[in-house]
């Protein structure tokens, strides 16, 4: 059967699915993508909903300690908390979670941790968006993967991503996905896939360590808090351009070099099918109404990725509470990133930031424990050092409040010291590539 065959086979079994698949794709473009005005403020959609819903009083408050409150009871109700020294250390982290939401809310403790850019900074203009963003984000993520929107990108990237990142082809939904979509699904259906035998470890890796970054919806809080709202496609699509270049660069150096090529358990690997040549945009449209019409119902896709996206919430929104604010305070009151800053500081001093290098590369380096902290280190900087660290804490992608325990709780063959080692990389390639872009196109 001819590919044109095959998709007005799909049509004729299916005459509404062209609709369907039209429809449902650019309402999720929409959601994330085309901002409009409302009320004075320029934003894309889904960050209108949540500051509606935010405008009701006290709703923000009280629905953040709920998420708090259950994300760290659930491990131990799960019998899971101790499952592994990591697990165990976030465990604790969610549980002081708790008690540092408890300090926000009460205003408890010294007055230096009550200050606006310290506890309540943490909590007003981190915790609680975010955990609102997920959910309501979730929502309409599924009009971004569930109908072939994905696929139908997927197809066109096929010839270029074994090239450029040493990837197969099937990758590239992979790869999208994980930037639109929520890093922990990603990683989840990267395992999946790796686990059947369609990645070796080393393309499991790249993907995992390379794609895995926050979603859509985490950026615009990111955007938001400096600011960038007004810019927000050419942030959005700047930055994924970036990460993705980055990438290419790291799947090429150690460690993710020196990777092995096996596949999991040393099954082999599946190889990739030949696509047909000259037919390139038929197959890209039968790959999506395929992909729409084996997906489930509108209101099933809502609810099973509102489901995703409250879980996700629960697990990130104790641990964020906890790290977001220890973070801030060794930031404030400790050298440690500072000392880890000067791992960056002969870059942000040859990118031409003067006086304001050091404070960069403070950013650059607290972006391991959270990568939402850094906007908080640099939101008195100039508009160029606030748009860099945009990109930068987007780019590098692995935070020990979430990313890397995700890492590693798959069983992709990766450890913390490649972790750490892929981090450095990715922090001083984004850095080198986000400056000249922020100078051209964002200031």
């Amino acid at each position: 059967m001819t590919l044109k065959t095959s998709v007005n086979t799909e049509l004729q079994r299916k005459p509404d699915i062209m609709a369907k698949f039209i429809l449902l794709n650019l309402l999720g473009i929409f959601m994330f993508f085309i901002p409009i005005s409302i009320g004075g403020s320029k934003s894309i959609p889904i960050d209108h909903i949540v500051t509606f819903i935010r405008q009701i009083p006290h709703f923000g408050a009280i629905y953040a300690g709920i998420v708090i409150i259950i994300g760290a009871i659930l491990p131990f109700i799960r019998k899971t908390w101790n499952k592994d020294v990591i697990t165990t250390i976030f465990s604790v982290f969610k549980v002081l979670g708790v008690v540092v939401y408890f300090m926000a809310v009460f205003e408890l403790g010294p007055e230096r941790i009550q200050r606006s850019d310290m506890l309540p900074f943490v909590f007003d203009k981190v915790v609680i968006p975010v955990t609102m963003l997920v959910p309501v984000g979730a929502v309409f993520l599924a009009f971004l993967i569930n109908y072939g929107l994905m696929e139908f990108i997927g197809v066109f990237m096929k010839p270029v991503m074994r090239p450029i990142w040493k990837t197969p082809g099937r990758s590239a939904v992979d790869a999208v996905a994980s930037f639109v979509g929520s890093y922990s699904v990603a990683l989840l259906i990267t395992n999946r896939v790796y686990k059947e035998g369609y990645y070796t470890n080393k393309e499991a890796c790249i993907i995992a360590t390379g794609f895995s970054t926050v979603s859509a919806t985490f950026m615009v809080v990111v955007a938001k808090t400096l600011g960038l709202m007004d810019k927000w496609n050419t942030y959005f699509w700047g930055t994924l351009v970036i990460t993705f270049i980055v990438t290419a660069l790291t799947a090429r150096i150690y460690p993710l070099s020196k990777k092995s090529d096996g596949g999991y358990n040393g099954m082999e690997v599946i190889p990739e099918p030949i696509p047909e040549k000259g037919k390139l945009f038929l197959t890209a449209l039968h790959e999506g109404l395929k992909a729409c019409a084996a997906a489930p119902g509108v209101g099933k896709g809502i609810v099973t990725n509102f489901r995703d996206g409250v879980r996700l919430a629960l697990s990130i929104g104790p641990t964020l509470m906890s790290i977001g604010f220890f973070g801030l305070v060794l930031a404030e009151y400790t050298p440690l990133f500072d000392v880890i800053g000067y791992i960056f500081m002969p870059f942000t001093m040859l990118l031409g930031f003067g006086t304001e290098a050091a404070l960069l590369a403070k950013g650059c380096a607290i972006s391991l424990a959270e990568m939402f902290l850094p906007a908080s280190i640099v939101a008195s900087a100039s508009p160029a050092v606030q748009a860099v660290v945009a990109v930068v804490c987007v780019s590098e992608i692995l935070f020990f409040s979430a990313s890397i325990p995700c890492i590693l709780s798959t069983d992709i063959d990766i450890d913390i010291k490649d972790l750490l080692i892929i981090w450095i990389e990715r922090t001083v390639l984004s850095l080198i590539l986000a400056t000249p872009f922020v100078h051209l196109l964002v200031v």
